[in-house]
């Protein structure tokens, strides 16, 4: 009892962030439909992003079936990200993820490649990954043609999208893929399981709670047993995975499951940054009048940048 009253008070939460906890919509995704919109409307609510100084451009990379794409390219990139938005598997799309797609793009100076993939339970695993995967390897093949080193390329994405980004560098490692010289993980959905001490108690927290994580993996894999390349946290073997950042909310049930595969990836043998962000909540960063949250994007963005210099 003394675990969920604490998770309900928020004890711990930054004041700045505790202000608009209203304001959030109920976490719940037991009809996706109605939640799309209501994800859809919570993303138009963020401030427009400065776009002056990026060149914007829709494009459809040639898959079965093909694959949206929106590509921010600033003055001079060098490196290049391919994006992946949050939204529990089931939510958002190319322009529920612009307010965040174009702040990366400014402040890390990378070529953003966001990725419209197919949504769950409609398209179930693994139909987002191989999405994913078809945009990788579009991107290394057309490095020339987006003004970017093919040896510069990441991965990366929020919440949904970074475990979908995790998942990516699995598969290229494992299929001798396209190379990937950086994971950018921001409170990536990592475990099905949800056997970590947050995912079992934070039952409560904003916008991001259990019964929300595990709708979100019931409509992603249905009746399919999880795979690593579904929940990259079950992967045995994490060796020979590009550098990774990884980013973790304090309030919030991935939070676990994130601290535990960056010291897995360090057991392994691969290099990793992670930042615990006390007092945030999953998708907080949302809320950009809060210094914490404007902390967190340029992070985020230059953790980016330095991995992609020369």
């Amino acid at each position: 009892m003394m675990m969920k009253r604490a998770a309900t008070r928020m004890v711990g939460m930054d004041p700045e962030l505790e202000a608009f906890i209203p304001l959030f919509p109920k976490a719940d995704l037991t009809d996706p439909i109605v939640e799309r919109k209501n994800f859809a409307a919570l993303a138009a609510a963020v401030p427009a992003p400065d776009t002056t100084n990026l060149e914007i451009e829709d494009r459809t990379v040639p898959a079965d079936p093909d694959v949206a794409v929106r590509i921010y390219r600033p003055y001079q990139a060098q490196g290049a990200i391919v994006w992946l938005h949050g939204g529990g598997f089931v939510m958002g799309d190319l322009d529920t993820e612009h307010p965040w797609a174009a702040r990366l793009a400014n402040f890390s100076g990378a070529v953003v490649i966001s990725v419209d993939y197919r949504l769950a339970p409609e398209h179930r695993f693994p139909a987002a990954l191989d999405d994913a995967y078809a945009v990788l390897t579009w991107t290394a093949e057309h490095a020339a043609e987006l003004g970017v080193d093919p040896e510069r390329i990441a991965v990366g994405g929020h919440s949904a999208g970074g475990g979908l980004a995790a998942a990516l560098a699995l598969r290229a490692r494992d299929q001798q893929g396209p190379p990937i010289r950086f994971q950018l993980l921001s409170q990536p959905g990592l475990d099905d399981r949800q056997e970590t001490w947050s995912a079992r108690n934070f039952t409560d927290t904003p916008w991001m709670n259990r019964d929300k994580v595990t709708a979100s993996w019931r409509h992603y894999l249905g009746d399919t047993p999880a795979t690593p390349y579904a929940a990259p946290a079950r992967a045995a073997d994490l060796s020979g995975l590009p550098p990774a950042h990884i980013a973790s909310a304090e309030l919030c049930p991935n939070r676990d499951e994130n601290i535990i595969y960056a010291l897995r990836l360090l057991q392994a043998g691969v290099s990793v940054e992670l930042h615990q962000w006390a007092g945030t909540f999953h998708g907080s960063q949302a809320i950009l009048s809060a210094e914490v949250s404007q902390r967190q994007i340029t992070e985020l963005a230059a953790a980016l940048r330095r991995a992609l210099a020369e």
